[in-house]
């Protein structure tokens, strides 16, 4: 049995194949972010899914692919402890990044972008993936991401910078209590995550006037800082978008493109499923 995880620091999507590329079962658990999350939480996740906890004995390669898995040390304890519990299996972690690359474009060549929880860019050449940014964590970067777009629409709701009608809406929709956020912004696991909930009133909203703006205004950042790193690339090579923000916003992803010069390519939703059908083509060829 194979493995395939697509995680990110909201939710993680697990398919199962056997050796010939057939679906066994597909399964959710919450994020794994190895950077943000202790070793006793990660394996409490793999715990909410009772096909991987019933399955584990047979599963023979994993390949788990994550937000957070982009530095050694993270990266490195994921990879225990995900070896320890599928013990009779392989296990190959890679960042997010290359679930990314591997759904939008394959092998192809391509600038490829995450817009979901976080935010990131890199430069695949169909063999290489580079990133020339490293990142510090979402309280210093991830512009256009869930969790920047709902710190953001905090921030206007406390300072009334938002519409009297949307302040209304949003106030409706969320638990606004100051000391409720800052709990769950200060003592809870995943604040990146809490934040990016409230991202989910931009999807709500798109039609408004300060909506728009607000979008504008983190998609305007992310390419400034992430996407023009690959100015001489985005000559030759479209920008592919992947994630759930990228999926909402492609309206305004598309104006934000023709600013700066960079031409829009795939848009994808959910990575899981082009991941799969990624390792489906190895596992084909592999047997051919």
């Amino acid at each position: 049995m194979i493995l395939i995880t697509d995680s990110g620091s909201t939710k993680s999507d697990w398919i199962a194949l056997d050796n010939d590329g057939k679906q066994l079962f597909k399964t959710r658990t919450r994020g794994m972010n190895p950077a943000i999350l202790t070793t006793e939480q990660l394996q409490e996740r793999i715990l909410e899914s009772e096909e991987l906890v019933e399955n584990k004995a047979n599963v023979e390669q994993v390949f788990f692919y994550g937000a957070g898995c982009g530095t050694e040390g993270p990266r490195k304890n994921l990879e225990i402890l995900l070896a320890s519990y599928f013990h009779n299996s392989k296990v190959v972690v890679k960042e997010d990044t290359a679930a990314a690359v591997y759904a939008a474009v394959g092998d192809e060549p391509g600038v490829v972008c995450i817009l979901g929880t976080g935010s990131n860019c890199c430069f695949s050449d169909g063999k290489n993936i580079e990133q020339r940014v490293v990142s510090l964590g979402y309280t210093l970067m991830d512009e256009a991401s869930g969790n920047w777009y709902g710190k953001n629409l905090l921030r206007d709701y406390g300072f009334k910078n938002m519409p009297k009608d949307l302040m209304k809406k949003f106030a409706d929709s969320y638990n606004m209590d100051p000391d409720y956020i800052k709990f769950h912004l200060y003592k809870q696991p995943n604040p990146n995550a809490f934040l990016a909930n409230h991202a989910e009133f931009i999807f709500q909203n798109l039609e408004e006037r300060y909506i728009k703006k607000l979008l504008r205004k983190g998609l305007r950042k992310f390419s400034r800082n992430m996407i023009l790193q690959f100015s001489e690339e985005i000559k030759s090579h479209e920008v592919h978008f992947v994630g759930s923000i990228a999926h909402f916003a492609q309206a305004r992803i598309k104006q934000v493109a023709a600013e700066f010069g960079y031409e829009v390519g795939n848009i994808v939703r959910r990575p899981i499923d082009g991941l799969v059908q990624y390792h489906i083509e190895k596992i084909k060829k592999q047997t051919a």
